[in-house]
């Protein structure tokens, strides 16, 4: 890759933004929606940092075709959004909404109007509080449950819809809602948190092949994992062990038992106590193929030994003289890293960059516009980071920033902004940022300048 040369993507490259129903849509208690684990967590005081909620959120579900108009003028050519299991089926279970599968309906009608192509997730957090009730994921009848869901989805939209992503970010709900309690269902629950990764990973494959069957249309179906390359602080044994422990639970937890029909022997070993009950044959369900691997990319994990922390021994550490987000340390090499060790260590067919942005503050300045350049660069240089790999045929084959509107970032409340697109909350009203401008620009040109003009402050 030469210095400062222009770099075009393949033909055929998807270029995205994604989103997530409960943080965008809104409309919580409408048309027939049953309460999501969201809604009871959200309604507790305290949960959120700023106290607001995905009640209204940026009301999608009631301005789907605005928002799918900003996507057309942007010249995005893919949509990734996820369907609220509890609009479809309120009580998780029983009787389906059909004026939830309506509103499906007609935005994936807006988006193929608009020659966007839909990438629809079947779980992106928001389970029906009703099965949450039953036990939520630590139960195991929730996997057949899922799949059962599954197929009602793409029974109405496997006509239209291609792309089908089974989970959103198994580990973020495990740890966060299950382990930790700062995300919904708020548990901190040691052994509910490794049941819950297993019957996420289990109704995955059960989903997938729900999804298969009911498609009419050929599907792809995959799933999509965050994953991060783990530094150890300092070149010491311990560390790089406390290094290796974290990348087992946070990183392999999830995809050697994808592509590998098995969960890593060394993380089995040290959490003998609280590894899932399975049973046989469900490895090979987790295992089955899949068409694409759909990758959450942000940031690195840099991990120091600490014997008092349970259960790993390893505490997380941010170095200094490095850049920071509003959430964590900016390191556009980890992309590149995470790429490379994926072909090396799994050899996925394909991989989409399924999220990919960074919150930083910004707003509206004198003249009405977001000029948000640490965003511009950020995008800039992780797009670097990815035509890197394809240059050493890692096989990826979209971007989908995260994300195509400011919205409501679960317990941060509207405290952090990763949208393309600005929204004053109280107004509802959207403005494209300097950024959405810019990545429009990408899309056109199908491709990225390293060292872009700009403000003096944008190359690094």
């Amino acid at each position: 890759m030469a210095e400062g040369s222009f770099l075009r993507f393949p033909d055929g490259f998807v270029w995205g933004t994604a989103t997530a129903s409960y943080q965008i849509e809104g409309a919580w208690n409408e048309d027939g929606r049953g309460p999501s684990i969201w809604d009871t967590f959200v309604h507790t005081p305290g949960k959120v940092c700023d106290g607001t909620t995905g009640d209204v959120a940026v009301d999608h579900y009631h301005r789907y075709q605005e928002d799918v108009n900003l996507m057309a003028g942007l010249g995005l050519n893919a949509y990734r959004f996820s369907i609220a299991w509890p609009r479809i089926i309120p009580e998780g279970v029983g009787a389906v909404n059909e004026a939830g599968l309506d509103f499906y309906d007609r935005l994936v009608d807006a988006l193929l109007e608009k020659n966007v192509t839909p990438y629809t997730t079947l779980f992106h957090w928001d389970l029906p509080q009703a099965l949450q009730n039953a036990g939520g994921w630590a139960n195991r009848d929730i996997c057949q449950q899922f799949a059962d869901y599954a197929a009602v989805v793409v029974e109405r939209l496997g006509d239209r819809v291609s792309h089908w992503i089974t989970h959103n970010e198994p580990a973020v709900h495990s740890f966060l809602g299950h382990f930790l309690g700062v995300h919904a269902p708020g548990l901190t629950d040691p052994m509910a948190t490794f049941q819950t990764i297993h019957h996420l990973l289990l109704s995955h494959g059960l989903a997938m092949k729900a999804v298969r069957a009911a498609a009419r249309k050929l599907p792809e179906v995959g799933i999509t994992h965050n994953l991060a390359p783990v530094h150890p602080a300092t070149d010491t044994d311990a560390d790089r062990e406390a290094a290796r422990r974290f990348d087992g639970v946070f990183n392999r937890m999830f995809l050697d038992p994808v592509y590998r029909g098995s969960y890593p022997e060394d993380i089995g070993r040290l959490l003998e106590i609280i590894m899932p009950k399975t049973e046989a044959g469900d490895m090979d369900i987790i295992s089955a193929p899949l068409d694409f691997l759909g990758v959450n990319y942000y940031t690195r994990h840099v991990m120091k030994h600490e014997p008092d922390v349970f259960p790993l021994q390893a505490e997380e550490v941010y170095p200094e003289g490095r850049e920071y987000s509003g959430m964590w340390e900016i390191y556009e090499p980890g992309m590149y890293e995470l790429l490379t060790r994926l072909k090396a260590d799994y050899s996925p067919g394909k991989i989409l960059i399924t999220e990919n942005g960074i919150p930083v503050p910004d707003g509206k300045d004198f003249d009405g516009n977001v000029r948000d350049y640490r965003r511009i660069r950020y995008v800039r240089d992780n797009l670097v980071q990815v035509y890197r790999a394809i240059e050493d045929d890692v096989p990826v084959q979209g971007y989908f920033h995260w994300t195509m509107t400011d919205n409501f970032e679960w317990a941060f409340g509207h405290t952090m902004r990763f949208g393309l697109v600005y929204v004053d909350f109280a107004s509802q009203k959207r403005t494209v940022k300097e950024s959405g401008r810019w990545f429009a620009q990408v899309v056109r040109d199908n491709g990225v300048a390293p060292n872009a003009s700009g403000p003096p402050f944008l190359p690094r």
